[in-house]
Formats: structure tokens, C-alpha cells, sequence
């Protein structure tokens, strides 16, 4: 009897790990919808970054609606491009970065308001050099939104935070 009731409680815990895997594998974000989220930035933005310094974005698609290019208007380091692009069925997107290189980051989360991506691989990288490491879209409310950019640089991370709503 010991015997039987160990076998119903072990397959009870597998039944539940299963189906907690299933509910994992559902939730995973689908990265036709995110590029979709993100194409919804399209236009203007203005505000600040997180020493208060202006700042102005754009988001345009581009290639027929098969890329969305957003493009931080500065001067110098400071103009920067990516562009956002499906791959089968992985949203990519590479960042041209200012110091000369172009991290290539893959969506890693998303919910109905943010979509975060990391690092697997770029150009112009050698080890140890600086590079963008992760990013994070985020719309709060309509017409606002956030994007935290993480840069490495030899094991040391340094976040700036775009805070930007709808240019008028």
C-alpha cells in the first residue's frame, strides 16, 4: 500500500511539473506580436535621459514593413541607429552604436507593455570591449514610453534610461 501511494504522489509531481512546463512554453512571448508592439512607436519622441540631457527618438518602418529602424538623434557618439527585424520566428534587432561597433541583441521577454532584448553576438567586438548588452522598450501609457539601455564594458554595467513621450 506504502508502495502504491509513493507511485500516485510521484506521479502526481510529474503530472504537475509537466503541465507547469507546458504553461512555460505557452507563455513565451510570440515575436510577430512584440514587432508589432514596437512598430506601434512609430513617430517623434522627445525627453530626457537619466543626467536629464534632451533627447529625441524616432521609430519608422522601413524595407517594405520588414524592419523598424529607431534612430537616437545626437551629435557625434551620440546618433545612433537599430534596427528590429524578424528572423523565422526570432525578433533580432542590431544596435550601430556609436563607438563603432553593432551588437546584435534577440528578444528575451515581452509583456503587453515592454519587450527586452540581449546580447548574443555582433560585429567590431573584440573580448572585453564595450558594447550594448541589453535594452528594454517600455509603454507604460499611450504616448509615454521608456527604453533602459545597458552598455558592458569590461565587466561593468552602465545604464541610461530614455524617458520620451509623443513629439507635438
Amino acid at each position: 500500500m506504502k508502495k502504491l501511494h509513493a507511485f500516485v504522489v510521484l506521479t502526481a509531481v510529474l503530472v504537475a511539473m509537466l503541465v507547469a512546463g507546458a504553461h512555460v512554453v505557452l507563455a513565451q512571448p510570440d515575436p510577430h506580436n512584440v514587432f508589432q508592439m514596437l512598430s506601434g512607436l512609430q513617430g517623434n519622441w522627445v525627453g530626457k535621459g537619466s543626467e536629464g540631457r534632451p533627447i529625441e527618438v524616432s521609430f519608422r518602418m522601413t524595407a517594405g514593413g520588414s524592419a523598424l529602424m529607431n534612430e537616437i538623434h545626437g551629435e557625434g557618439h551620440e546618433n545612433m541607429i537599430t534596427m528590429f527585424h524578424m528572423d523565422g520566428d526570432r525578433l533580432m534587432m542590431t544596435h550601430y552604436c556609436g563607438v563603432g561597433n553593432q551588437p546584435r541583441m534577440k528578444l528575451i521577454s515581452a509583456d503587453a507593455e515592454s519587450a527586452s532584448f540581449e546580447f548574443f553576438d555582433g560585429t567590431n567586438i573584440k573580448p572585453g570591449d564595450g558594447h550594448m548588452q541589453r535594452v528594454t522598450f517600455a509603454q507604460a501609457e499611450s504616448g509615454r514610453h521608456t527604453e533602459e539601455w545597458v552598455f558592458l564594458d569590461h565587466g561593468t554595467e552602465h545604464k541610461e534610461v530614455f524617458t520620451l513621450e509623443r513629439a507635438k
